[in-house]
């Protein structure tokens, strides 16, 4: 039994922070921000709004799409690296704001690489026969995590959420393979150092801006580019796919250097590649079901079509799903 994507949704908070605000805030230009990650632009949520509230806003449309009520959800599970709170799980939070009160929940903590992790937990809870429909979410607000102070990384990233329903497919459609890989001894290429148990908070740990996303650049995008490569190539390859049979490549939306570099490695033409990053910047986990939505709604999928998501971050971890839709 495969899984298949019922619907998809998706939410951007309504305030636009541009290169041009970031110019006035960090040593920056506009220019060099394009020219390095592709962003021109990046959505920053309220002060009143949480990372559930932007699940949930993007939980409806999914549900929405897929035509179902949130008591028909037996199951959600929600990727984030920015919940609500340590404790309970963003996942219970959402599950109480949807009214769903049948489905089981837990939060995923894969980085970017999260709603992948995610999609792969639901699909083989489907495949098991465990559960019917699952509510699949990945949502950030990565701003309060943001030190605006350091330009090598306030200049990359965005809050948003984007969701899909799985449920049971009834032919030859739906998630055909999932890969997830880690490497647990990168881990320090990109990490929160305090706010856990090995620096908890303290004066010392707010005083020296220890509670904010910290990442060695280049060293990330060396191994990200190498990763990613081999990485679709294997997926394809395991599951008799030429690249040239992908109608689309949904990959995490980090740099634009990095997506161009994989596509052209690969032979696949921009054209057949979703970007969105110069409009939201990074959203971590959030950034593939935003783009998949937005491929969808846009009529740049279409039944038959090979679909494959990629995505890379801290862990290091990173994963692929090749779907026929």
């Amino acid at each position: 039994m495969r899984s298949r994507i019922l619907g998809t949704g998706a939410y951007l908070p309504e305030r636009v922070l541009t290169n041009f605000d970031l110019e006035k805030m960090v040593d920056t230009s506009n220019e060099w921000i394009i020219e390095r990650t592709g962003i021109h632009e990046r959505r920053i949520a309220d002060q009143a709004e949480v990372t559930s509230d932007l699940a949930h806003e993007a939980s409806v449309k999914a549900l929405e799409m897929a035509g179902l009520e949130p008591h028909d959800i037996d199951l959600i599970v929600l990727a984030t690296v920015s919940g609500d709170m340590p404790l309970p799980s963003t996942a219970c939070i959402l599950q109480d704001k949807l009214g769903a009160k049948r489905a089981a929940a837990f939060d995923i903590n894969a980085a970017c690489s999260g709603f992948i992790y995610a999609l792969s937990v639901a699909d083989a809870f489907i495949r098991s026969g465990t559960y019917r429909n699952i509510l699949v979410v990945g949502a950030e607000i990565l701003s309060r995590f943001t030190d605006w102070k350091d330009r090598t990384t306030c200049v990359l990233l965005g809050d948003g959420a984007g969701a899909v329903v799985l449920s049971p497919s009834d032919n030859d459609s739906g998630v055909i393979s999932v890969r997830l890989y880690a490497d647990g001894s990168l881990w320090d290429l990109l990490h929160i150092p305090a706010g856990g148990s090995k620096l908890p908070a303290s004066e010392q740990t707010l005083r020296e801006r220890m509670h904010y996303i910290k990442m060695r650049g280049n060293e990330t995008f060396k191994v990200a580019v190498r990763t990613l490569q081999s990485l679709v190539e294997e997926t394809l390859k395991d599951n008799g796919i030429k690249p040239s049979e992908l109608s689309l490549l949904i990959p995490h939306q980090a740099n634009r250097r990095i997506i161009t570099a994989t596509a052209e490695r690969l032979g696949i033409p921009l054209d057949r590649v979703m970007l969105n990053l110069q409009k939201y910047g990074n959203t971590s986990a959030a950034s593939i079901p935003i783009a998949l939505d937005e491929a969808l709604r846009e009529g740049r999928i279409k039944q038959g079509d090979y679909i494959l998501l990629e995505a890379f971050g801290g862990g290091l971890t990173w994963g692929s799903a090749l779907i026929r839709w």
